[in-house]
């Protein structure tokens, strides 16, 4: 599975509403960016929320191609740390697999804005199930 093929199926979910596109995937790595606009809180800053679900969208994707043909990837835990703000452009995140086991997967994503700064440093666990 590469970057094209996983955009394709984002049609229509989470991920394409919120504009985030896929870069790179493969099960040791995915990079994928999404847009400041339209994913911000009230003051103008990215919505903290808004980098969870980058960062659960990566690695849930690596895990999913972890896992493999005929089983899927279900985060069943997430957290992020916001380092700082991000108000223009679009933010990038790069998700590294830390673990990859039969039945669960674990995936650093860090999150960095256009000028390379760290915005939110996030890790996710995906159990991993048969269809």
């Amino acid at each position: 599975m590469d970057a094209a093929m996983v955009n394709a199926m984002s049609e229509g979910t989470l991920a394409a509403r919120m504009g985030i596109e896929f870069l790179e995937a493969s099960a040791e790595r995915v990079v994928a960016r999404m847009p400041v606009e339209g994913n911000t809180q009230p003051y103008g800053l990215l919505h903290g929320g808004a980098s969870a679900v980058l960062a659960e969208t990566i690695g849930s994707i690596g895990a999913a191609i972890h896992a493999g043909p005929g089983r899927i990837a279900v985060g069943i835990e997430i957290n992020a740390t916001h380092h700082r703000s991000a108000t223009s452009g679009y933010v990038t995140g790069v998700g590294t697999r830390l673990h990859g086991g039969r039945t669960l997967a674990t995936y650093q994503v860090e999150i960095s804005d256009e000028q390379g700064r760290k915005v939110c440093t996030s890790r996710i666990t995906c159990m991993l199930r048969d269809r």
